[in-house]
């Protein structure tokens, strides 16, 4: 027998449709949510932000509802995740907040609810008067996070409170951007100080501009999205460092954790691929005095850049929701999803802050790259061995894009007379 997936419906917002693979998983999720916490949704669970936010509810025996609008999304493979399909946000914003409201009216009282990405936090923001009857927001109210996801607002307070940041130029002509480019000395980064519609037209945070003709040319992509140019900090991806946290609604720093990254999906910029915990005061001192200065209660990550070159950490960027390597935290003792639900029923735990430097996380496997396995005991973003639904789906994705190359390689070889 198999479990059923509901799935959107312009005549019937969540009905019965077809039956997913994931009927087993269910059968023990609902035995536990008859003695356990509660009930959770996580939204936008494509990746490993979501994954993350499933295993860490379920694991303290919370009954998690998985949405995303992809039926091949990562989270709904797990064990521990009941799926969800609904409307995409940035397809059907209102269909996805419908979808939201009509399962909401299944819970007997309002749930904790995690959105995993900007565009699905946002929305869930911006509609929250619709939506707080049934859910609980690990997140502030639009006023406030329309401001926190401006960079150039960003970079404006953490200036004002003390921080460092990037030498940052905001050119309203090519003419400025070119001479900003002069000034600054390549390379130069060109951002946006509005992200999301950038982001989802060129699947980028940034551009990397190493001539004057790159930077003319990404000022021209980026000319409506408040285009910033900045100088590179000099260093590698071991430079990024990060605060997470949970800060509660009443100000209280309830989950804190620090780290660092070893390696990105992408040369000087991207998600990160291998993490470890490494506690900075100076980084936790000032992520959270940023934090409160923004005004900002939820999950949030800080993230800055050590500067060789005086020492001090430059903001590259703030967060404000779960962000990729955040399961790092749990095995550190700091679980940012589980403090942050506990907080929202209303179940409150101790204050936890990071223990043990050294400890990683990692996405051993991902299509198109060279592995990053590391040295056990280490947590795997996607690999677990009480989950191991994901890890079959991405073992087959790795496997079919390598068996894909070697195949080309093969054919290639067959025409050389030399097989090279």
């Amino acid at each position: 027998m198999r479990k059923m997936c509901q799935v959107y419906d312009s005549k019937d917002l969540l009905r019965v449709a077809e039956p997913s693979r994931a009927w087993f998983g269910a059968s023990r999720l609902l035995r536990v949510s008859r003695n356990g916490q509660g009930v959770a949704v996580v939204v936008e669970v494509g990746w490993v932000n979501g994954l993350g936010a499933i295993r860490s509810l379920a694991r303290n025996g919370v009954r998690v509802l998985a949405v995303d609008h992809r039926p091949w999304a990562l989270g709904f493979r797990s064990r521990y995740a009941e799926p969800v399909l609904a409307p995409g946000v940035l397809e059907d914003e209102e269909g996805f907040i419908a979808a939201l409201r009509h399962l909401g009216e299944r819970f007997d009282e309002p749930v904790p609810i995690f959105p995993t990405h900007d565009e699905h936090l946002n929305a869930m923001a911006r509609h929250a008067d619709e939506l707080r009857t049934a859910y609980r927001f690990p997140f502030p109210s639009w006023e406030v996070l329309e401001r926190v996801q401006n960079k150039r607002y960003q970079l404006e307070q953490a200036e004002a409170a003390g921080l460092a940041i990037p030498r940052t130029i905001h050119p309203t002509r090519a003419e400025e951007a070119r001479a900003a480019g002069e000034e600054l000395g390549y390379p130069v980064f060109v951002k946006p100080a509005e992200p999301l519609g950038f982001k989802r037209l060129y699947n980028r945070q940034a551009f990397r501009c190493e001539t004057p003709a790159e930077l003319e040319t990404a000022y021209a992509r980026m000319a409506d999205f408040g285009p910033m140019v900045q100088e590179f900090v000099p260093g590698g991806d071991e430079g990024l460092y990060t605060l997470g946290a949970y800060i509660a609604e009443d100000g209280s720093d309830l989950a804190v954790f620090s780290g660092r990254k070893l390696r990105q999906t992408l040369p000087f910029m991207g998600s990160c691929r291998v993490g470890e915990s490494l506690w900075v005061d100076e980084i936790v001192d000032e992520g959270l005095r940023l934090l409160h200065a923004l005004d900002f209660h939820g999950i949030a990550q800080v993230e800055t850049k050590l500067d060789p070159r005086d020492g001090r950490f430059k903001l590259i960027e703030v967060n404000p929701r779960l962000w990729q390597w955040h399961g790092l935290g749990a095995a550190c003792g700091v679980d940012f999803t589980w403090a942050a639900y506990c907080d929202l029923a209303g179940k409150r735990r101790p204050p936890a802050r990071m223990s043990g430097d050294g400890k990683r996380w990692a996405i051993a496997f991902m299509p198109g790259q060279t592995h990053a396995l590391q040295r056990p005991p280490y947590t795997d973003g996607v690999f677990a061995l009480d989950d191991p639904g994901p890890s079959l789906v991405q073992a087959g994705r790795f496997a079919g894009r390598l068996a894909s190359r070697l195949g080309v390689q093969t054919h290639v070889g067959r025409l050389s007379p030399t097989g090279s």
